[in-house]
């Protein structure tokens, strides 16, 4: 198989930033599969609106914007996510045992109680 390089979008600075820790987190998720990429998108759901979607891709979509987060990741956003998501910031973070990924998201105007979905102004 070969690895294509990818040119990251000179417009992707005020799409998403990744922490150190969600970046190390996507890492180890795909040091089994080298050469893939996360992908980032929405979908409608929940009763406010939009949920986040990560997916592991071989390769970006056509059309996505695509952000070098590291010398081993790769991070795409799909086009029908980006003014949802614009200014995102994606965190790690450890609660006991477990690991979250937060998106701290400052479109949002409103969220489900349960924290599924979303909904931006």
């Amino acid at each position: 198989m070969t690895v294509e390089t990818f040119t990251p979008d000179i417009a992707a600075d005020n799409i998403v930033c990744l922490t150190d820790m969600a970046i190390h987190h996507f890492e180890c998720q795909l040091a089994s599969t080298p050469g893939h990429v996360v992908r980032l998108s929405t979908k409608t759901s929940g009763c406010t609106g939009y949920a986040y979607v990560l997916d592991i891709a071989v390769q970006p979509v056509a059309g996505d914007t695509v952000i070098n987060a590291s010398d081993k990741l790769i991070f795409c956003v799909s086009p029908d996510a980006l003014n949802l998501v614009r200014n995102t910031e994606i965190d790690y973070v450890k609660q006991g045992l477990n690991g979250v990924l937060k998106f701290n998201n400052p479109n949002i105007v409103a969220e489900c109680g349960c924290g599924e979905s979303f909904n931006v102004g």
